[in-house]
C-alpha cells in the first residue's frame, strides 16, 4: 500500500507539469499510424492498388479510388486534428477509415489485427469525446447540468476498446516471467476499463507499452526491403497510437462513467 501512494504522489507533479502538452503529445501519437499508413500509401502506390486489385478483382479504377481514398482520408484527418479544426468530422473519416481497411484487406477474420484495428478506434472515441469538451468550453460561463451523457459512454467506450491491445500481448505459457505479465497486466487493464485509479492505471500501461514497442517492433533494425519491416513499421505506428489514446486518458481522466467519478460522490 505504501509503494501506491508512493506512485500516486508521484502523479501528481507529474499531471501537473505536463498537463499543457500531454493532450498534444496524445494527439500527435494517437494520429502516428494514420500519418504513417498515409504517406506508405503515397510511396507504395502501385503496390497497394495492385494488391486491391488482385484480391478483389475489382479493376484499376475502383483499386485506384481505394488507395486515393485511404490517402486522403488519412493525412486530411492527420492535418485536421493536429489543427484542432473540424476535429470531430476528422474522427468520424479516419473511422470510416478503419472500417473500410478491415474489410479491405480480411483483418476481420484475424482476431489478433481485429483487437488491435478496434483499440485504435476507442482513441478515436477519446479524442471524440475531448473535441466535445472543447466544443462546451467556447459557452464559458453558461450554467450546466455537467458532462453530456454521450461524452461520458464516449469516454467508457474508449477506455474499454483500448485495453483490448493488451489482450493481444498476453502470452499463455507456463513460465514465471510470463504469468507474472500477464497478472499485472490483465489487473491494470481492469482497473483502466472499470475507471478506478484510471490514471495511474493507464500511465503505467503506457511505460509497460512503449517499451513492449521498442523492443518487439524495431523495424530501424531490419533492412528497408524486407517485408518484415513493413509489418513491423505498421505494428510499431498502431502501438503507438494506442499510447496515444492512454495518455489522453491520463490527460483528461476517466470520465463520468467510472469509479474514479462515483467515490466523489460517496
Amino acid at each position: 500500500m505504501s509503494s501506491f501512494t508512493v506512485l500516486l504522489s508521484m502523479l501528481v507533479p507529474f499531471l501537473r507539469v505536463t498537463k499543457q502538452y500531454l493532450p498534444h503529445l496524445a494527439r500527435l501519437c494517437l494520429i502516428s499510424t494514420f500519418l504513417e499508413d498515409g504517406i506508405r500509401m503515397w510511396f507504395q502506390w502501385n503496390e497497394q492498388k495492385d494488391y486491391i486489385e488482385a484480391t478483389w478483382g475489382c479493376g484499376y479504377f475502383l483499386a485506384t479510388c481505394f488507395v486515393l481514398l485511404n490517402l486522403t482520408g488519412q493525412l486530411g484527418g492527420c492535418v485536421l486534428i493536429l489543427s484542432r479544426h473540424f476535429v470531430q468530422y476528422a474522427c468520424f473519416g479516419l473511422f470510416g477509415i478503419i472500417a473500410l481497411q478491415t474489410v479491405a484487406y480480411s483483418i476481420l477474420w484475424d482476431i489478433k489485427f481485429l483487437m488491435r484495428n478496434l483499440a485504435l478506434g476507442g482513441g478515436l472515441l477519446l479524442l471524440l469525446a475531448e473535441s466535445r469538451s472543447e466544443g462546451k468550453s467556447m459557452f464559458a460561463g453558461v450554467p450546466s447540468m455537467g458532462e453530456s451523457s454521450p461524452k461520458q459512454y464516449m469516454q467508457l467506450g474508449g477506455r474499454v476498446l483500448l485495453v483490448l491491445m493488451f489482450m493481444t500481448l498476453l502470452h499463455f505459457d507456463p513460465s514465471f516471467f510470463s504469468i507474472l505479465q500477464n497478472m499485472v497486466g490483465t489487473a491494470l487493464i481492469i482497473l483502466v476499463a472499470i475507471g478506478f485509479k484510471t490514471k495511474l492505471a493507464a500511465l503505467t500501461l503506457v511505460i509497460w507499452l512503449l517499451a513492449i514497442n521498442i523492443y518487439f517492433n524495431a523495424f530501424w533494425a531490419v533492412p528497408a526491403y524486407k517485408p518484415m519491416h513493413d509489418f513491423l513499421k505498421y505494428d510499431f505506428f498502431q502501438t503507438t497510437s494506442v499510447i496515444g489514446g492512454l495518455l489522453l486518458v491520463v490527460a483528461l481522466g476517466p470520465g463520468g462513467v467510472s469509479m474514479d467519478e462515483k467515490k466523489k460522490e460517496w
